[in-house]
């Protein structure tokens, strides 16, 4: 009998999986909207994945986040669970794409860190 979770790897020709911090995730999820696509939150790794376009892992770099490795584990839960202490869905796949535009992403991940010291900000 399946256990209530399924985990599959990062599967190459669908998605690629950014790992976000989970407090992290949420003000990135905040900043997004509705623009986020598909997001998991695990939290015993207290953690948060963000489903994005095959190809964008090669070149991510965002600080306390992690591109998941081809072959990876990624919890996926059922589609009816949103809530609870396992796995379990954010923000649960729409009818057209699970992913969220990576560059839209990134730029949630740094607004959700605020100006850094030694930062000029902007007038």
């Amino acid at each position: 009998m399946p256990t209530p979770t399924t985990s599959l790897p990062a599967v190459p020709d669908e998605w690629d999986v950014i790992r976000v911090p989970r407090q992290l995730g949420l003000a990135a999820m905040s900043i997004l909207g509705t623009r986020a696509g598909a997001v998991v939150e695990d939290p015993m790794p207290g953690a948060l994945f963000f489903f994005v376009p095959v190809g964008t892992a090669a070149g991510w770099d965002a600080e306390n986040t992690r591109a998941l490795p081809l072959g990876e584990q990624v919890p996926i839960p059922p589609l009816r669970r949103t809530s609870g202490p396992g796995p379990h869905w954010r923000m649960c796949p729409g009818d057209r794409s699970w992913h969220t535009d990576p560059a839209a992403l990134l730029a949630a991940i740094l607004d959700a860190f605020g100006p850094r010291i030694g930062e000029e900000l902007e007038p």
